[in-house]
């Protein structure tokens, strides 16, 4: 799911790629109220603690209604939806819009790090992370300036793999070690805790085909970059499944991609889970909307009570 949020170390303290999106595009959300999570509620456990980490697509910018200053941290993000379904006796969500695995243990700008809120007791932690560490805001910037000048090509693949070798992969392959020392690090300071790596939404479908044809973010990439960077969305995912569920890391992965197929920023209005560039609505561009974290709560709440 690439493109979405996660910007430069300068921008990071702030919304990642999606601000930095915002002010090369000069685009501005509009409002749409989000229909309240259904999820099946659970008797409460007074043993819980339920502790939610993360960075922009676990925190929620622009999803009414915001707090968490410049962490931009929603009401309405999957985890306060979690913890409404399933009623924890505590919940704790730090998670903050641009944060990278360094700010796990460190501090990201005014936030203190994330790790701060784990104690001994908590049973349930969720955590949202790499995607800052792998630079997909400069990605998707990248992409969307290099198909400016060639709509109909393929001028992204072409950079990315430049030379025969594929620098994205060889990116993921690189982070791998930091998400697996972040779960680690949980196991070390919550060892009572299931620990649940939640993955990233589809952000673009295989094909531009695939879009509706009145959405303009069908534009936002060329036309013949679609199947390179689904193929990314795909290969981030099984890097963050494969080190979820390695015997070291001891988690459970979530995949939120396969699922929020046909759900993509290209796609209709109350059927897209993530926001585009352009027509943005009540979410940070290249985000998830009320929608999409209303689905992934369902997902996160499916795998927790399976």
């Amino acid at each position: 799911m690439i493109f979405s949020r996660f910007g430069t170390a300068k921008s990071r303290t702030l919304l990642g790629a999606g601000a930095a999106l915002t002010v090369a595009a000069g685009v501005a959300a509009t409002a749409l109220v989000a229909a309240p999570f259904a999820g099946a509620a659970q008797p409460q456990d007074t043993a819980t603690r339920y502790v939610a980490l993360g960075d922009s697509f676990t925190a929620g910018p622009g999803i009414p209604t915001q707090s968490g200053g410049a962490c931009a941290r929603s009401d309405h993000n999957y985890p306060s939806l979690l913890a409404q379904a399933t009623h924890p006796a505590e919940f704790v969500d730090v998670s903050c819009s641009g944060a990278v695995t360094a700010n796990m243990e460190g501090p990201q700008g005014s936030a203190a790090p994330q790790f701060d809120a784990l104690t001994a007791d908590t049973t349930l932690v969720t955590v949202g992370i790499g995607g800052n560490d792998v630079g997909f805001g400069g990605i998707i910037g990248t992409c969307v300036t290099l198909a400016a000048s060639d709509p109909t090509g393929h001028p992204c693949t072409d950079h990315y793999t430049a030379g025969g070798v594929d620098q994205l992969e060889r990116t993921f392959a690189e982070k791998a070690p930091k998400i697996a020392a972040v779960l680690q690090g949980v196991h070390h300071r919550s060892p009572n805790a299931e620990v649940v790596l939640v993955g990233y939404q589809a952000i673009l479908p295989a094909t531009k085909a695939a879009c509706d044809p009145a959405n303009p973010n069908k534009a936002i990439v060329a036309e013949n970059d679609f199947p390179y960077l689904a193929a990314k969305e795909r290969s981030f995912a099984r890097i963050l499944a494969a080190t979820a569920t390695a015997a070291a890391n001891n988690a459970t992965f979530v995949d939120t991609r396969t699922a929020s197929e046909g759900h993509e920023a290209c796609t209709a209005p109350g059927t897209r889970w993530i926001e585009g560039i352009v027509d943005v609505v009540n979410a940070a561009p290249v985000h998830p909307n009320a929608l999409g974290m209303e689905n992934v709560a369902h997902l996160v709440q499916a795998e927790i009570a399976g």
